[in-house]
């Protein structure tokens, strides 16, 4: 077993010559190395169980020290409180969000429903700080994003003008990393203070080139059927024709969240390394207000991304806009709590301050929801983003990789374009049970179903 499969099974770079011995000796008597793996994979979350094993005792009390170590030096962080939403949220991720709680500038923080396993904070993670920001607390995919428009053709027009509405897509918005259009959208995003970073400063042609493009990962333009049971929104009750999209920040986004958080790592090298991956910058500091700033710029980037999208698709189509509707998550506000000025990070959350619309998507073929906040306290305004995922991407891969999914989405109701196996609605929690478990945080004012759906072909790099 190669170094970079060690690495891939949990195996910690300073422990790699004692894991390797295992692993010579387990080949050596014969053994099963997918077996290997598995228990690797197993050892490296619970190393006290392997203490006796045959074949891995020497790297299993070298990593129950390591272990053992970790812990104690946890130990000196206080915990704030916390509440959690849901009840069969994976135990990884209900340890993050009780490491997270630690850190000496955490007040407090709240779980959603669709949480699961993430960089630090888990996705469905809420945190709020006292002057500092966690560019991993905000999240890779910087102010990813829902938008969602009502647009003035009949429902019909799924069914008579599919052609048009399949080419409105493909010809408005690109798919896949490195995505870009040869002619540039104009926005006056790019009129903006690009200096504000030396990485959005550096990257500002790039994201140029890259507005009005979708990317990868769970990221789509879909066509579907927006339904209203009562009055609201500034429409009448009834079925219309309505285009989601789901995107963020692009590859600018992507760097200003790497270069930050290595950079709150460099300067944060006592964490233990549960902790490692929440490093801080202070808002008071030269590095912290750089980071606010380019998070900020990267939040109205992703928001022109879907404006272009969606105003050239109703251009295309020679239709008006009925209504729109959108929200930020993977961001960080100023809000106050507690009688207090916090810093708010919503990684995979959805902003749920009271009469404040929202947009919570399920898959491809499950329904999503337009949804009104609550304002609840206890989960510092916020909801889910999602349904959130059932298993990883690579899970996902391997067990569907030989399922056809335009078949299965097509016995759905559902034309799909395209995707990858690991966005199959099978990837995904149930979002009826989602939406059950957030009552108190966001009523639903209208329901979404997906009808014809976009997101990069299979094969590609997940950036969400």
């Amino acid at each position: 077993m190669k170094e970079k499969h060690l690495k891939f099974h949990g195996v910690p770079a300073d422990l790699n010559a004692v894991a390797l011995k295992a692993c010579v000796a387990w080949k050596e008597a014969g053994k099963d190395d997918r077996e290997l793996g598995l228990l690797l994979k197993t050892l490296a979350k619970n190393a006290e169980s392997f203490l006796d094993h045959e074949f891995l005792s020497d790297y299993a009390q070298a990593m129950w020290q390591r272990q053992q170590l970790q812990a104690e030096a946890m130990e000196i962080y206080d915990a704030k409180p916390w509440k959690q939403w849901g009840t069969d949220l994976e135990p990884e991720s209900v340890q993050q969000m009780r490491n997270a709680v630690k850190l000496p500038v955490a007040h407090r923080g709240a779980l959603m429903p669709d949480a699961h396993l993430g960089y630090g904070l888990p996705i469905g993670g809420v945190l709020a700080t006292r002057n500092a920001v966690i560019p991993y607390a905000v999240g890779v995919d910087i102010a990813c994003r829902m938008k969602l428009t009502v647009l003035d053709l009949p429902v019909s027009a799924l069914e008579t003008k599919e052609k048009k509405l399949t080419e409105a897509i493909e010809k408005e918005t690109r798919f896949g990393m490195g995505a870009r259009f040869l002619e540039k959208r104009d926005h006056a995003v790019m009129d903006q203070d690009w200096s504000v970073s030396p990485v959005t400063e550096r990257l500002k042609g790039k994201a140029w080139a890259q507005l009005g493009t979708s990317g990868s990962g769970n990221h789509f333009v879909e066509f579907g059927v927006l339904s209203l049971e009562a009055p609201d929104l500034g429409l009448a009750a009834g079925k219309y024709l309505a285009l989601l999209s789901h995107s963020g920040s692009r590859g600018t986004g992507a760097q200003v969240a790497s270069h930050y958080s290595r950079l709150a790592m460099d300067l944060r090298p006592e964490l233990p390394k549960p902790l490692r991956h929440l490093a801080w910058l202070d808002l008071d500091t030269e590095a912290g207000l750089e980071y606010w700033n380019a998070m900020n710029l990267m939040g109205d980037y992703a928001s022109a991304n879907h404006a272009c999208i969606h105003e050239a698709i109703a251009k295309r189509l020679g239709v008006e806009v009925l209504l729109d509707v959108e929200n930020h998550h993977n961001f960080a506000w100023k809000e106050e709590h507690d009688g207090e000025e916090l810093i708010v990070h919503r990684k995979g959350a959805t902003p749920a301050g009271d009469g404040v619309l929202g947009i919570i998507p399920g898959s491809m073929a499950d329904p999503g929801f337009v949804v009104r906040g609550l304002g609840s306290v206890d989960a510092l305004a916020s909801a889910s983003h999602g349904a959130g995922r059932r298993m990883s991407r690579t899970a996902a891969n391997k067990k569907f990789k030989n399922l056809n999914p335009e078949r299965h989405l097509r016995e759905r109701g559902v034309k799909l374009l395209s995707a990858g196996w690991d966005e199959l609605p099978m990837c995904y929690k149930d979002i009826h049970d989602v939406m059950a478990a957030q009552q108190d945080l966001v009523d639903i004012v209208a329901r979404f179903d997906p009808k014809l759906v976009k997101m990069a072909p299979a094969g590609e790099k997940a950036e969400d």
